[in-house]
This record gives structure tokens, C-alpha cells and sequence, in this order.
């Protein structure tokens, strides 16, 4: 199963627009969501700060920034 990395802060509505959009496609596609909030580890809120909602592959490639780029993520999901 293919996992993804959802960085993530609280009260942030962009981040709970794309969990939304990914909950969704989870359902369809079945791939992992690995939900990290930012702000319960000081090194990773130093990496992102404020570049959440943010979506990385297994690998730690950015897939989606602030809004969930549906096509890159799909093309990801197929190839896969």
C-alpha cells in the first residue's frame, strides 16, 4: 500500500480543505495517510513553518503545497 506524508497544523482550514480531498480519494484509491501535525515536533515546524497543508510522497517528494494538486497526485497514484 502506498503511503503519503500529510503535514499539517491545527485550525488551519487549507489543511482541512486537502484532508477532506485526500479522505475522498482514499476511499477510492486505498493508499496510507500518515497524518503529521507540525506543531507537536519543534525540528519538523522548523522544516515547514508555514508551507502546510503539504503532501509528500514515501520518499519525501513534494506532490501538493497548500492546495491539493488532484492531477500530480493521481499520476502519482497510478504509477505507483
Amino acid at each position: 500500500m502506498t503511503a503519503l506524508h500529510f503535514y499539517y497544523r491545527e485550525g488551519c482550514h487549507l489543511c482541512d480543505d486537502m484532508l477532506m480531498e485526500l479522505d475522498r480519494l482514499q476511499a477510492e484509491w486505498g493508499f496510507e495517510l500518515i497524518e503529521i501535525d507540525i506543531d507537536r515536533n519543534p525540528a519538523i515546524r522548523e522544516k515547514y513553518q508555514t508551507r502546510i497543508p503539504l503532501l509528500e510522497d514515501h520518499q519525501g517528494r513534494c506532490l501538493s503545497e497548500y492546495f491539493l494538486d488532484q492531477v500530480t497526485l493521481l499520476r502519482y497514484l497510478q504509477g505507483a
